[in-house]
């Protein structure tokens, strides 16, 4: 696919070989018709945005493509209405040629817990697991990446990325609509990797540990975000049924014990940066998000017990290096 041809050049740049022949293959398998019965509406909605020249971008404070005086009211008003056909946007915002694309996360929230505390992102090679839409993947091309890679499954998530990508222009960024299951195990390519909201959706955290670690390079740092408990290197919570109404949480340790998992699976300099409870205007319904979010997921009568009784959601980032 032409639209990957430059990650495929860089991939090669960098060293790897092995995942660049089997790209082509996983992505025309991702991207075949019957793999969602919107993906000719979506991928129509992205082929027909305009083709527009923003006089400027910001990418470090924001991700802001654009102003409002670089094009019309009118094309404003329909460009909005195209990029509303990708509904619903969960991670952002996002501020394209004077459009508050306003989405269920305020995911700069989260940028700003992790920025300072990671090893600067001037000329790395990063991969973004579990990206979503790709708004931190815009973050770390703004603190200077060489390369950003996301990877997300989701293809209404790389839908709403490609219109991104096409309002913005060509730039070193790429989203697949691949899962780390597809990344060769153990390529060791990537000086940074971020896996953020990933680790309590894995069947076996551990393995997805060893996965993220197998595609650090020597002296590479893993950026780990994860819901976490209260508690000892002990204490695991594993839901019965639903957690916050998702189906698919598995586990959710304590610092302490994620801590001591990372150890095991061979992540050296581990320390414990940030701890927040996730609160209701961080994760909300809006006008490009209209289904339920948090609020609709917590006690009614108590905020600090989900909708099934369980500790509501408190959110950790540990970074951690690779020998």
């Amino acid at each position: 696919m032409t639209l990957y041809q430059g990650l495929y050049q860089a991939l090669i740049a960098a060293g790897d070989q092995v995942w660049v022949s089997r790209l082509p293959e996983q992505l025309a398998k991702a991207f075949t018709d019957s793999s969602h019965g919107d993906l000719k509406r979506w991928q129509q909605a992205v082929d027909d945005l305009p083709d527009l020249m923003p006089s400027s971008v910001d990418l470090l404070d924001s991700v802001r493509i654009g102003q409002a005086k670089d094009i019309s009211d009118e094309m404003r008003a329909g460009l909005r209405e195209q990029l509303m056909q990708l509904h619903p946007w969960r991670k952002g915002p996002y501020r394209i040629f004077g459009i508050d694309i306003d989405t269920e996360w305020r995911s700069d929230w989260k940028w700003d817990r992790v920025k300072e505390q990671i090893a600067p992102l001037q000329n790395r090679l990063v991969l973004d697991v579990g990206c979503g839409n790709g708004y931190h993947c815009w973050r770390m091309l703004g603190a200077g990446a060489r390369l950003v890679v996301g990877i997300d499954p989701t293809l209404l998530s790389v839908m709403q990325f490609q219109a991104i990508r096409k309002l913005h222009g060509e730039a070193p960024i790429y989203l697949l609509p691949l899962g780390i299951e597809d990344v060769p195990p153990s390529m060791g390519l990537f000086d940074t990797v971020f896996s953020m909201g990933v680790l309590y959706h894995r069947r076996s955290p551990i393995d997805h540990l060893l996965e993220l670690k197998g595609c650090l390079r020597p002296g590479g740092e893993l950026i780990l975000e994860t819901l976490v408990v209260e508690g000892d290197a002990e204490q695991v919570l594993v839901p019965e049924g639903r957690y916050a109404q998702m189906r698919n949480v598995w586990f959710l340790p304590s610092c302490a014990a994620l801590m001591l998992w990372m150890r095991r699976c061979g992540f050296k300099n581990i320390r414990l940066v940030d701890v927040s409870k996730t609160l209701i205007e961080e994760q909300r319904s809006t006008e490009w998000m209209r289904f339920h979010s948090l609020a609709d997921f917590l006690d009614p009568h108590s905020p600090d017990l989900t909708c099934e009784g369980l500790p509501a959601p408190v959110r950790a980032v540990i970074v951690a290096n690779v020998d």
